[in-house]
């Protein structure tokens, strides 16, 4: 059973994070694709926004599809908990932990999902099991 909650756990982190890409990088989803997306990351100090975007963007995408898969799953881990460490920094921080106040709860949430996976396994459904 343990291993069915496992792919549970990232099925369900990693495609909402494949949508969190798609959103940056193509508008999908109700984004604003990389021009939007880029424009907001200059109003709050991340320049080159586009650029920024595109990085974001590509490290929720393939982070995703990487952590839903279970395929090289500490890299997965390490490109969405970066982006959230990003988010908390730039964006969640100065509001406080609770999401009431656009805090860093979901973030950090986030986080410890994407890392305590990392440390004990994607499981047995994954395609890790070929590789370790």
């Amino acid at each position: 059973m343990m291993d069915l909650g496992l792919l549970i756990i990232r099925l369900v982190i990693g495609v909402l994070f494949i949508g969190h890409g798609a959103q940056k990088l193509f508008g999908w989803f109700g984004g604003h694709g990389l021009k939007g997306t880029g424009g907001w990351f200059d109003s709050i100090g991340m320049k080159p926004g586009v650029m920024m975007a595109l990085f974001a963007g590509l490290a929720e995408l393939i982070g995703g599809i990487l952590f839903a898969l279970g395929f090289l799953t500490p890299l997965a881990a390490l490109m969405i908990a970066g982006t959230m460490i990003m988010a908390i920094v730039k964006v969640h921080g100065p509001n406080g932990l609770w999401a009431t106040s656009n805090g860093y709860e979901y973030n950090l949430t986030l986080i410890s999902v994407a890392i305590g996976i990392a440390l004990i396994g994607p499981g047995r459904y994954a395609l890790d099991i070929f590789l370790f």
